[in-house]
């Protein structure tokens, strides 16, 4: 198996823990999506994967519909996508994804916890070059790997593997459109799919290190304006 199946698996072990979030964070995914390309699924291919996404974590219909309204609003005019670049303690590199209102309260806020918990927050580019931009779809498991495999590497698919939740394709973060699109087109069912950042080279630490990263890692995904965060810390250790 390659990076990104061990990255997938490592991702696995810290979800986010309360649905509520899930929802509030998927909700800024459809906001932005729409304010990008319109509130018509058959034009927006980035609303109809974001809409996949919250099917895949049961969110009501309702609140779909809610958050596509809302991309309409005023209120929602100033909402921004902004990717913080720090360090945690340990030399360990951390890129924080964040949608926000307000970027001065965030940028506070981010500093804050890299400041309290001896890490740095760096300036644009500082780590960005250490993680590969990745894009992922996870489709139904009962498809063959194998063939998959073969039919979509001419569309850029690097790394695809299965398991018992689907079978999952990992490509550069350019490939989406052209992989989205193949898989509609074929009537595969996309069960969900998304952008990840993979770290080029995993750090190991001793346990008690690592609990002081993971202090900071779990301070910055409680606050409501982060979205997703990475890091090149190795948490397969014994």
């Amino acid at each position: 198996m390659g990076r990104a199946f061990e990255f997938r698996k490592a991702r696995k072990m810290k979800r986010w823990s309360a649905m509520a979030k899930t929802f509030t964070r998927i909700g800024k995914d459809i906001v932005m999506a729409v304010k990008e390309g319109g509130s018509d699924t058959d034009n927006n291919s980035r609303l109809r994967a974001v809409i996949q996404n919250a099917k895949a974590v049961n969110m009501p219909k309702e609140n779909i519909e809610r958050a596509i309204k809302k991309a309409s609003d005023k209120s929602s005019g100033n909402l921004k996508e902004v990717l913080f670049e720090g360090y945690a303690p340990h030399g360990i590199a951390v890129l924080v994804e964040t949608t926000t209102d307000n970027n001065n309260r965030t940028v506070a806020n981010i500093r804050s916890y890299f400041n309290k918990a001896n890490g740095n927050l760096g300036t644009t580019g500082s780590v960005e070059f250490m993680f590969d931009h990745s894009c992922n779809f996870k489709i139904d498991p009962s498809l063959d790997v194998e063939e998959i495999e073969l039919e979509f590497i001419d569309y850029g698919v690097e790394e695809v593997f299965k398991d018992e939740e689907g079978i999952y394709l990992y490509a550069p973060f350019l490939c989406f459109g052209s992989i989205q699109k193949e898989l509609e087109k074929r009537n595969f069912e996309i069960i969900s799919s998304g952008f990840e950042r993979i770290p080029q080279v995993l750090k190991s630490l001793s346990e008690d290190a690592q609990k002081e990263v993971l202090q900071l890692l779990e301070k910055i995904e409680e606050d409501d304006d982060v979205q997703n965060v990475y890091h090149s810390m190795d948490i397969n250790i014994n």
